[in-house]
Parts: structure tokens; sequence; C-alpha cells
């Protein structure tokens, strides 16, 4: 089997591309070829858009990574013909007609509840004196304060066809997370038919274990074959 060589990462709301350093600083000293999505976040039919420009510029076929809100971007852009596997990284895995918004409408009871501000102009953002708890304790400063502001039309954006109905899987459970609850994550994964790895983390477990991130990502790019890419 022919193993996939090109990695493209895409990150959620809140924050950019640049999160993706450790993990990017990983693959590319294993040999891959990375690629960093820096999406607007404004609305999921831009951020797609944007991702498929990516992915035309790739010279054979990659895998596709989503954390958090990316995971929304990866399953309606992952039906792209250069993709031969998706991961998730803590990352919400929707189904067709689902967003974002639906996901995380009914929390379990005792669940965390992100501490996502009041919309200001049809922007969200996160309450900075509450960002280490809930997104990162890694640079949770830094991160608080150079937040990217998620518009509404992202987070209400709906999928059409979700890509992990056709394409191979993987899942990195952040088993700490308090954004999108474990549970949650493991309802997903399971429902997506994803290849699941769990390690302890929070939100930004990209950020925080990009070892086990790339770890998981590499271990996706040698069992999806470039058979599977072209299909």
């Amino acid at each position: 089997m022919t193993g996939v060589r090109n990695v493209v990462l895409v990150h959620g709301g809140f924050v950019d591309g640049s999160g993706w350093q450790g993990v990017y600083d990983r693959l590319k000293a294993d040999g891959f070829n990375v690629s960093v999505v820096q999406n607007q976040t404004l609305s999921l039919e831009s951020d797609v858009e944007t991702t498929h420009n990516v992915l035309d510029q790739q010279d054979g076929p990659a895998i596709l990574v989503g954390h958090s809100y990316g995971g929304v971007v990866v399953t309606e852009s992952g039906t792209h013909d250069k993709i031969a596997g998706l991961v998730y990284i803590a990352a919400f895995a929707p189904d067709a007609g689902e967003s974002v918004n639906t996901l995380i409408a009914d929390p379990p009871p005792g669940a965390p509840v992100p501490p996502i501000l009041p919309p200001q102009d049809g922007f969200l953002f996160l309450d900075r004196e509450k960002f280490a708890e809930s997104f990162a304790a890694e640079l949770a400063a830094f991160m608080a304060d150079s937040q990217v502001p998620w518009g509404l039309e992202a987070l209400n954006g709906t999928i059409s066809e979700p890509a992990w109905r056709s394409k191979p899987s993987w899942y990195l459970v952040a088993s700490d997370d308090r954004m999108i609850p474990p549970p949650a994550q493991r309802f997903m994964s399971e429902r997506a038919g994803s290849t699941v790895t769990e390690a302890a983390g929070s939100h930004s477990i990209y950020v925080s274990q990009p070892r086990a991130t790339a770890d998981l990502i590499e271990q996706a790019a040698q069992e999806a074959s470039v058979e599977s890419a072209t299909a």
C-alpha cells in the first residue's frame, strides 16, 4: 500500500492556523508535505471554499485534519477527490443537516457549558477570563487575547453530505475537554465509524499534545491508500 504524504490542517473557531505549529513541525520532520488552511470562520460555505482551494493545490492524495469547528469544515469539504482520509482532533463530526449549533443545543446533564459570550454584531467570542479552563490551559492568555471572531453563519452552517460516510476517518478524543464533552466526541466518532484514540488534554490538545496528534495523522496516512483516495 502506498502511503499518503500530504496533510492539510484545518483550525477551529476563535483561533487561526498558527496553533498547528507543533504538529506541523513533527509532520515535516517525518517527511510529510503539510499545508495549513487559514479560514476566516465567517461562514461554513466560505471556509469550505478556502479549504478546497488548498486541496486543489495538492500534488496527490491528502489526509484532511480538523480541530473543533474545523471538523465541520472537514466533514463538508472532505468529499473532495484529493482526500484519502479524515482526521478529527477533538472535533465536531456532524451528520447531514447538522451544524455546530444543533450539536451543542442540548448538552447532557452536568456537561460543562462553553463560556461563549452573547453575539456581538454577528460574531462570537469566548470569555477571556474563562479561556484557560475551557479551551486551553496552554498559552491561554495569548490565545484568549488573540481570538478570531467566529461568525454566526459558521456556527449555523449545516452539512450537506458528510464526508465520513464515504471516506475513512480517525478521531483523537481529548479526555479533559471542557468545550466538546468527551462523551459527545465518543458518540460522534462511533457514529462516523472512526478509528479512535484517546489522550489526556484540554480542548486544544493539538497544542498541548502535538506528538499524539501527529502520531494519529501519520497512522491515518499509513492506513489510507492512494487507491482509496482516487476511488
